[in-house]
């Protein structure tokens, strides 16, 4: 979870005489939690899916409204910006990185305080909701450097330009070797013939999105005008991106001004900051929170949350406010859980349900528990891994052929959650591999789903485990596998001479339970243990629970 660092002393500056102890009272009201803190610093821990919180501001702001200092939405003017402050738009970065939004911060004042919030708010929110720069990516400039109009274009791989915090001009190709560049982003412009860069009409570079902004227009605390560009390939994203910067800056003491982006299909003015409306019924809200407030209470509660709302015609239903920064916000679920905040989360009562059932615990759950107590016991250590993984971990890597047909991820965000495991051995390698440096041995087991392809995706509880040190092989995790099965279910085994293409020939075979095949055991090949990494050999098992459990 990302991370705010707060200081005690912005913290009284920005809400002068209240205590300290009440603001940390209220913090895990709004989904804030306190990491850590000491007489200087506070590290707030906020979730993703409130991007608004990735600076101090954005905080601060949820506060006064809780706190009752100021409630509904936020103010925020937006500045018509004079006609020449505008940014021509290429008909080329169509092929790369088509969007482009931006605004002019004018008349502030950059501490060192402040430069910190901002760029460790530009790296959350590129890491965050920018998909680590591949949807947006977004460039901080001094204004006072900048003769406009700005152009958005793009160029060849020999165009050089001064990078930020370098000297000498260098070449967009030599760059992208960097090794670090090449690792993090380069894949970003993969296969491009011409690569994206912003430059003003004397064409100095501010930016080459998304992989480094120019020196030119660096930022200091001598910085009082702004020019923030942020470019994408999603157009919503960066839009969003530019509204949460938009009410930072405006609370950072900042005039906001609007842009023109003169597009090849046409004019827009950013950033755009209309507020968006949810028509609500009120006692869907009421049914969710388990209240039975009116109308007045719903719009109190939604103003200390800083979104706003008014009575319809239909007096069930409201019509609510949400600021444009608010991304989260989607349906009346959401709204329900802004009226939560409002209300006071401790002054919500439990009541008891109308009902006769008893619950009680399932069978799966109950056995489930057994094997790990036993596994445990037979001093290995579980771990939980990801269901969705990469190709790369689940078939490359260990040397299994992938199925014609996977359960996949549909445009993933990421390469490491592609699709879903029908094994659970390849990523307790991926977790040996990871763990190189720890004394041996290493006893690993996991508990949990795999899923393949029948006439619709199929899922089954698994279990599987590794041990990897200098003498392990296939008698050890075949004596752990008999002693797993023994104790959990009072069942003898009986194995048979099997080949997988993780296991090495000859040293694997199935797992047989009441004449049934439930599993496969042996020594991984040398291929994975190369592929991985490690540094000594290792044996694994894995069991197909829903089989046993079905017996």
């Amino acid at each position: 979870m990302p991370v705010v660092n707060f200081t005690i002393e912005r913290l009284y500056k920005f809400l002068p005489g209240i205590d300290l102890n009440r603001v940390l009272e209220v913090l895990p009201f709004i989904g804030l939690d306190i990491e850590g803190i000491d007489s200087e610093v506070l590290r707030i821990e906020y979730n993703p899916n409130r991007p608004d919180f990735a600076s101090d501001y954005g905080i601060v702001r949820a506060l006064r409204g809780l706190l009752g200092i100021e409630t509904g939405i936020p103010k925020l003017k937006i500045n018509k910006e004079v006609k020449n402050h505008c940014v021509n738009v290429d008909k080329s970065v169509c092929d790369t990185r088509p969007y482009i939004v931006a605004l002019i911060a004018k008349n502030g004042k950059l501490d060192n305080s402040t430069i910190t919030q901002l760029t460790a708010m530009q790296d959350d929110l590129q890491n965050g909701i920018g998909r680590v720069r591949r949807k947006a990516s977004i460039g901080i400039h001094n204004m006072d450097e900048i003769q406009f109009p700005v152009r958005y274009c793009t160029v060849n791989e020999d165009f050089s330009f001064i990078p930020l915090k370098q000297e000498s001009r260098q070449e967009i190709k030599s760059i992208l070797k960097r090794s670090k560049i090449r690792e993090d982003y380069g894949h970003i412009l993969g296969g491009v013939k011409r690569y994206p860069i912003v430059v003003d009409s004397k064409d100095n570079v501010l930016a080459f999105p998304p992989i480094v902004n120019g020196d030119t227009t660096k930022i200091s605390t001598d910085t009082n005008n702004l020019f923030i560009e942020i470019t994408g390939n999603n157009i919503k994203t960066v839009e969003d991106i530019l509204a949460i910067l938009a009410i930072t800056l405006y609370d950072a003491g900042f005039e906001v001004h609007n842009v023109t982006i003169n597009n090849f299909d046409g004019n827009a003015y950013t950033p755009r900051m209309d507020v968006s409306h949810i028509d609500t019924n009120t006692s869907d809200i009421n049914i969710l929170l388990g209240l039975d407030v009116q109308v007045s209470e719903i719009v109190r509660c939604l103003k200390k949350s800083r979104l706003d709302a008014k009575e319809t015609r239909n007096k069930k239903i409201i019509q609510c406010c949400i600021p444009r920064y608010r991304i989260d916000i989607l349906n009346y679920v959401d709204i329900a859980e802004e009226v939560a905040i409002g209300y006071g989360i401790y002054n919500l009562k439990p009541t008891i349900p109308h009902t006769t059932l008893v619950g009680q615990k399932d069978v799966t759950s109950t056995y489930i528990n057994i094997m790990r107590n036993t596994m445990v016991g037979l001093q290995m250590l579980e771990i939980v891994n990801f269901s969705l993984v990469s190709k790369k971990i689940q078939y490359s890597l260990p040397g299994i052929a992938e199925p014609e047909k996977v359960p996949s991820v549909i445009a993933t965000k990421s390469r490491e959650h592609e699709v879903l495991r029908d094994m659970l051995i390849p990523s307790l390698l991926k977790s040996l591999s990871r763990n190189i440096h720890e004394e041996y041995p290493q006893k690993l087991f996991e508990i949990g789903k795999i899923f393949n392809w029948g006439q619709n995706i199929n899922e089954y509880w698994s279990l599987a485990a590794v041990v990897a040190h200098n003498a392990a092989d296939y008698t050890e995790v075949k004596s752990i596998m008999q002693t797993l099965l023994k104790l959990s279910f009072g069942k003898s085994v009986t194995t048979k001479v099997a080949s997988h293409s993780v296991f090495i020939h000859g040293r694997c075979a199935s797992i047989i339970v009441d004449d049934e095949s439930v599993g496969i055991l042996g020594e991984i090949t040398p291929f994975a243990i190369d592929n991985f990494k490690l540094r000594v050999p290792v044996a694994a098992f894995e069991l197909n629970l829903s089989k046993l459990l079905r017996n």
